[in-house]
């Protein structure tokens, strides 16, 4: 409150992040540019084409003001749990709940670019969770089924091994994390996702389900592991605390979800997880990916 007061902070803070990031004339696609500070326009180099302080970001076609972005953006970042879009309303003041709604929903997307641009190197843990989707009403499911209602998520923990010198006592310290909602529980998917998220040079702890039999194609070592209580307890220990950390977040913050938005969601859960140890700085790096966007 303190560092952007008005409407005009925010625009110049947002304008130093936008220049660090570059940018680029749409008509000539030059990359020097005057800045026109009357007009908070800037002027190509080149060919004298303007682009506006919004245009080409996620900013470009919304109406809110840029303090309510920055504000959204700083409670979504500084709270450890999150704000539902009726919570955030109620905290900007604002009237109308879908822009609300959409306008935290472009912000989970930009957190999702972001961390695309990083893939997970090293020893990885990799398993599959079932999270709880919402159903139209008056949809039956099926007897015995146990996934029905619910969506296949793909997690990656990025884990290193420890060992205790004195005792000898074993454990493994987790890093960064990867979710990715699934279409389908066939191996191909699963490639896919492997592919984008990991390394070629990681090595990946699974358990032995058919789907990730090739696994090995993309990686440097797969190594495929009986899932028992014990495996889960030491070689899968940090994908399952996550997907129940996820499911707790999104149970508790959001209650039910549509399965179409979960992967927006589980966006903002990563994004923050990766982040845990930035303190206020994560902040910053979230202008950062919102001027990339």
């Amino acid at each position: 409150m303190e560092t952007f007061p008005d409407e005009a902070s925010c625009k110049e803070h947002f304008r130093l992040r936008r220049q660090s990031e570059g940018v680029k004339c749409k008509k000539c696609g030059h990359s020097e540019h005057y800045w026109l500070k009357g007009k908070w326009q800037w002027q190509c180099k080149s060919c004298s084409f303007r682009t506006c302080l919004r245009s080409g970001t996620v900013f470009s076609h919304s109406k809110l003001p840029m303090r309510k972005w920055y504000l959204a953006m700083c409670l979504m970042t500084m709270s450890k749990k999150g704000f539902s879009a009726k919570e955030m309303q109620r905290q900007l003041g604002h009237s109308r709940y879908e822009s609300i709604w959409r306008m935290m929903h472009v912000i989970r997307e930009a957190m999702g670019k972001r961390d695309a641009l990083y893939k997970l190197e090293g020893m990885v843990e990799f398993d599959e969770g079932y999270i709880k989707k919402s159903t139209p009403k008056g949809t039956k499911l099926k007897r015995g089924k146990g996934s029905q209602g619910k969506q296949n998520v793909a997690v990656a923990a990025e884990s290193t091994p420890l060992e205790d010198l004195s005792s000898g006592r074993k454990s493994r310290q987790c890093r960064y994390f990867k979710m990715q909602v699934l279409d389908s529980h066939k191996s191909d998917a699963i490639n896919e996702v492997v592919k984008k998220s990991l390394s070629e040079s990681t090595i990946v702890f699974s358990d032995k389900s058919k789907s990730y039999v090739d696994i090995s194609e993309h990686v440097e070592l797969h190594i495929e592991e009986k899932s028992t209580n014990e495996s889960s307890k030491t070689i899968f220990q940090w994908v399952h605390i996550t997907i129940s950390n996820a499911k707790r977040w999104l149970l508790g913050i959001h209650h039910q979800i549509k399965g179409k938005y979960l992967q927006s969601y589980l966006n903002e859960f990563c994004y923050k997880l990766n982040r845990r140890y930035f303190g206020d700085r994560i902040f910053d790096r979230l202008t950062l990916a919102m001027a990339k966007s």
